[in-house]
């Protein structure tokens, strides 16, 4: 369907709106983020990414390190948004990597050209509310440049996350996945 012919769809991408449920400002499709690895049973508060191998347990807004021996790094898992002119909706996420890759991530994470690297194989490190079990799902890392946050592509398989991103998802799987999370702004549409 073309979402340009949905009224609601018209009032999302109109421009700034209020969420009824969080009280904050969003422009058009806003994406969900989760702070930490599921793993992570330590305080949500981010350190810098400076004081990273200050401890065997330590979680940045980047990365996270837990017993010094299980390494995350934070990505973006894109769902195209079907009926649209291309766009994505992002769950902002965590993957294991490896420590060679870990250190190979960070080593060369302020230089901004990391578009060459990987991808790497990782393990997805978080539950999505709104989907059956995500964790521990098989995927691929893809580093990008400019600092930007990589990029995860789920192993094929029929799980529902993994046939949303190779799919997509219909304007109103988003708003089921709003809603899920804490978001339904199906009332204000």
């Amino acid at each position: 369907m073309d979402l340009t012919i949905d009224s609601r769809w018209s009032l999302l991408s109109s421009g700034d709106w209020r969420c009824p449920c969080c009280g904050l400002q969003h422009n058009g499709v806003f994406d969900l983020a989760c702070d930490a690895p599921d793993f992570w049973q330590g305080s949500r508060e981010w350190l810098p990414n400076e004081k990273l191998f200050s401890s065997d347990n330590i979680l940045t807004e980047d990365f996270c390190i837990i017993d010094g021996e299980n390494f995350f790094i934070r990505c973006v898992l894109e769902l195209p948004l079907l009926g649209s002119d291309g766009q994505t909706f992002g769950f902002g996420v965590w993957s294991t990597l490896s420590k060679t890759n870990f250190d190979i991530c960070v080593n060369t994470f302020d230089d901004g050209k990391q578009g060459h690297l990987g991808p790497w194989f990782g393990w997805f490190s978080n539950r999505l509310k709104g989907y059956p079990d995500t964790l521990n799902m098989k995927c691929q890392v893809y580093p990008l440049d400019e600092r930007q946050r990589p990029t995860i592509e789920l192993e094929s398989s029929d799980h529902p996350l993994a046939a949303a991103q190779a799919d997509g998802i219909d304007f109103d799987q988003l708003l089921d996945i709003y809603a899920a999370n804490d978001h339904d702004i199906r009332p204000a549409l």
